[in-house]
């Protein structure tokens, strides 16, 4: 099912039918309340254009060997080596022009990363099949222009966009987004730890099992890309840490409410492709989905990470920060035992195995490499700071001020 703009079918469609292998299909253009149109693809039955047309018509049909998706905005066709092309052509032609309100919306969306924004436009428009991070846009406050940004992207790649919902993501039925070029969601909450993994993987797959009712399972080549937003800035979706695969931008309110907004960035669509296919990319490509983790890691990414950590992992920061700023240290040393008996001590009941997942798999430490003398803090309600030095010896780890503020501030 895809959106249609204008009469136009295809370069190679000379009639309302096509063939596709054996099966005949009917090109419908079905009316929607907004006064734009769905079209469809419907089976038909060959008897029935017989009937209707008369025997000869049916050799004017485009007979095609099969179905393919390939995305090209630029040079588009719909016959791709006698397949028929199930991706959309988009009706915007590249311009000479300005672009003013597209560059307020742009710059409120991106903020100081704006030409990291326009690169992200950019490769969706010339390079459509580059894998690019799920851009997750989060705001509690209203008016923010979320829904505008989809709607506009929408208006550029019109049939190839698709709004979807939490639940769509969660249904096996899956023909109907998974070889659009964008999936939006204008509410998400996939915080299931089974939704994230499902949303990683899709981001970063370079195929996928599509399925539809009635018929089996195929294996398309995927290229999708994902834009979200949210009204949770704290746990929309699950985030573990180290995550590289989500660009998260805190979206303020705007300042003004322009009811014809939407209708000036459609109008000045043209303009702004134009500039895009003129325009030097203001990064090079740093990892698989273009981006490198250094260059879209914001305040946002970090704060729902921050949220989305268990309940002992946050007592153990807060405890071992507790003690740097009591002790006026930037580095104390610890062994998995020592970390059990402070954290006993502060009645919070831990096992072994859950300290060192936390230690080892969430914060990225490794122990020392053998056995050696270390010195660390105990609890000593005599000291004025309320802890005092003890030597011991084991494999011990270093936790730093700098380490626990970069994964909880």
């Amino acid at each position: 099912m895809v959106m249609e703009q204008d009469n136009k079918y295809g370069e190679n469609e000379v009639s309302p039918f096509i063939r596709v292998g054996t099966t005949y299909y009917k090109i419908a253009r079905q009316p929607q309340p907004d006064g734009g149109y769905i079209t469809k693809r419907l089976k038909w039955e060959v008897q029935t254009i017989r009937l209707d047309y008369g025997k000869e018509y049916l050799k004017e049909i485009p007979r095609y060997n099969g179905f393919c998706t390939v995305p090209v905005h630029k040079g588009y066709s719909r016959e791709v080596g006698n397949f028929y092309n199930l991706y959309e052509p988009i009706s915007h032609t590249p311009a000479i022009g300005t672009w003013e309100h597209i560059d307020m919306l742009v710059s409120h969306i991106f903020g100081e990363q704006y030409e990291l924004g326009l690169d992200y436009i950019q490769l969706l428009y010339l390079q459509p099949t580059q894998k690019l991070p799920i851009l997750l846009l989060v705001s509690e406050e209203r008016n923010t222009g979320k829904t505008t940004f989809l709607n506009f992207l929408k208006s550029i790649f019109e049939d190839n966009a698709t709004f979807n919902t939490n639940e769509d993501f969660r249904n096996r039925f899956n023909s109907d987004w998974t070889a659009k070029l964008l999936i939006m969601v204008d509410e998400v909450l996939l915080n299931r730890r089974e939704d994230s993994e499902r949303l990683k993987n899709l981001s970063t797959a370079r195929s996928y099992k599509v399925e539809a009712k009635g018929k089996d399972r195929d294996e398309i080549y995927f290229f999708a890309k994902f834009v979200l937003c949210s009204n949770n800035e704290r746990t929309p979706v699950l985030i573990d840490p180290g995550e590289t695969r989500y660009w998260v931008r805190k979206i303020l309110p705007l300042q003004n409410d322009d009811t014809a907004f939407l209708m000036h960035l459609k109008n000045e669509i043209p303009a702004f492709l134009g500039h895009l296919c003129q325009r030097r990319m203001s990064t090079d490509k740093q990892s698989r989905m273009w981006f490198a983790l250094r260059q879209i890691e914001t305040q946002a990414l970090r704060r729902i990470i921050r949220s989305n950590r268990n309940r002992l992992e946050t007592e153990l920061a807060e405890m071992l920060r507790e003690i740097m700023v009591a002790t006026d240290c930037e580095e104390i040393c610890y062994c998995l035992n020592d970390l059990l008996r402070l954290l006993a001590l502060s009645n919070v009941k831990a096992e072994k195995a859950q300290v060192r997942n936390i230690v080892v798999d969430n914060w990225k430490l490794t122990p020392a490499s053998n056995a050696l003398t270390y010195q660390c803090w105990d609890i000593d309600c005599t000291r004025p700071s309320g802890y005092s030095t003890t030597n011991r010896v084991g494999r011990f780890y270093r936790f730093s001020k700098s380490i626990l503020d970069n994964l909880f501030l």
